[in-house]
């Protein structure tokens, strides 16, 4: 490998991030004060050390942490867009991937926080806690996006999952955010002091100081968006992307590895459902995990008819209609 990959795919643990040059000065933040990398595994870890990169994304991983630009993965389902993030957070000792799915309802705010003004009342109306600008922050909770722009020591990661399933704003509007590295809480900014200790999206007791009412990032994150190819971006969008697509395996050896990876002794003696799984893909779209389904449930249902087995868990997911 090059020497100046950070992230190599071996799936092995190291502290190659270490080495990670200073940003672009177009791309450098300075956000603090500087908080400890987050403990904890990357919250995926049978996908992470399975996981099989292609020399491609390999590349396209190491170009995004350099430059600091968030990476957008396509592919068709199956072909590890989203484990990809599992894996570099794991092989680079990153900490738990922050996991934000995306829907045509999720707005810009969903990713950053989420304030509850109503439990803050209630709370003040039975006596629980008073409706004071102190208690504040027990009401407000940073989101995937939110927590991975406070300012880490080292970059955490965000898997940003179906961005082209979005409002067709929000890919705008996460430029805006990129860019700065930082946003506001204006329910933070409009008091007389502006700062509190809020929850983040790491989970219960995860909390962190926010001063003045602003949130900036010290090491950008790696933004992982993954997209099925459901829609076209914006210009202006795809040109501050790092940008690979993934593909299915090229032939029956590179299959068969994958499974063996996953399944190790269970794979064997599985060769005639991976012939069958590019049989059935020639005519409609088939994922990876459908055959990883199909190999276990054969190897214990014990079923004399495998085909007929594994056909029913290995349905297309496009093109002709099975008959069965």
């Amino acid at each position: 490998m090059p020497d100046w990959l950070l992230y190599t795919g071996s799936r092995s643990r190291h502290d190659g991030i270490d080495r990670l040059p200073p940003p672009p000065p177009w791309r450098a933040f300075d956000g603090g004060p500087l908080l400890p990398p987050p403990s904890g595994g990357s919250g995926n870890a049978h996908q992470a050390t399975t996981y099989r990169p292609s020399d491609d994304a390999v590349q396209q991983v190491n170009a995004a942490l350099y430059l600091r630009r968030p990476l957008l993965v396509t592919g068709p389902p199956g072909t590890g867009k989203s484990t990809l993030a599992y894996a570099v957070a794991h092989e680079l000792g990153l900490g738990p991937v922050l996991h934000w799915p995306i829907t045509s309802r999720t707005t810009l705010r969903d990713g950053l926080y989420q304030y509850d003004p109503l439990t803050r009342l209630y709370a003040a109306r039975d006596g629980d806690a008073p409706a004071t600008d102190e208690d504040i922050g027990r009401y407000i909770r940073l989101g995937p996006l939110g927590t991975a722009l406070l300012p880490y020591a080292r970059p955490r990661v965000l898997l940003v999952d179906e961005i082209d399933k979005s409002d067709i704003d929000l890919p705008n509007d996460l430029l805006t955010i990129f860019e700065k590295g930082e946003y506001e809480i204006p329910e933070l900014t409009r008091r007389a002091d502006p700062s509190a200790d809020v929850m983040t999206a790491d989970g219960p007791g995860s909390r962190v100081a926010v001063t003045a009412g602003t949130v900036r990032c010290n090491a950008f994150p790696l933004v992982v968006m993954t997209s099925n190819g459901e829609r076209e971006f914006p210009p202006a969008f795809l040109r501050r992307c790092v940008t690979v697509e993934l593909r299915q395996p090229a032939d029956e050896a590179e299959l068969s590895a994958i499974v063996r990876e996953h399944l190790g002794d269970l794979a064997d003696r599985s060769d005639d459902l991976v012939r069958r799984f590019f049989e059935r893909s020639a005519s409609g779209t088939l994922a990876t995990d459908q055959l990883l389904n199909a190999v276990y449930l054969c190897r214990h249902a014990g079923a004399a008819d495998r085909a007929a087995l594994a056909d029913r868990i290995m349905r297309r997911l496009g093109g002709p209609l099975d008959d069965d």
